[in-house]
């Protein structure tokens, strides 16, 4: 046997244990989703098939027995896919997003509001406003703050168009 192969054998002979580890987890079939933000509790630990979200490390699915995680959101769509089989959008600012390993999930957004409720008219003249702001902006933290507001205000019109 060559040096290679002996080493794939004692590596996958020696990860069978954390594998079984995992699947004993107990993981359960449903997901418990939870979406608030500071303005409306959208879904408050309601199973749910699927949820896509927005975040800084890209966009992700999130399904049940998904891998623990925590990330944070970029301003953008998140899908949320009921029991149903309907399918709901709702906008985010910002936020975080937290994958616990009992396959609840929550997501704590700073504003949030559902696709269908944005006027796309009123989210471009946002858009023109940061940009405004932007162009006018004097010291680096208007810079900063107004390349944040454009940044969100690209978002809400892709979102509403």
């Amino acid at each position: 046997m060559s040096f290679a192969l002996r080493n794939t054998a004692r590596l996958v002979s020696s990860a069978r244990p954390a594998l079984r580890a995992v699947q004993s987890r107990g993981y359960a079939d449903e997901m418990a989703f939870t979406l608030a933000a500071a303005n409306k509790v959208f879904y408050d630990a309601t199973n749910v098939r699927q949820v896509d979200v927005p975040s800084f490390s890209g966009s992700f699915g999130i399904l049940p027995k998904h891998v623990p995680t925590l990330a944070i959101l970029k301003p953008g769509v998140v899908t949320i896919y009921e029991q149903d089989g309907a399918a709901k959008k709702v906008f985010v600012s910002s936020g975080t997003i937290t994958v616990n390993e009992d396959s609840s999930v929550q997501v704590l957004a700073e504003e949030a509001h559902p696709v269908e409720d944005l006027d796309s008219g009123a989210c471009r003249e946002i858009l023109s406003n940061a940009q405004s702001q932007l162009s006018s902006a004097s010291s680096e933290v208007e810079r900063a703050e107004a390349g944040i507001a454009v940044e969100v205000a690209e978002a809400l019109v892709k979102a509403a168009e």
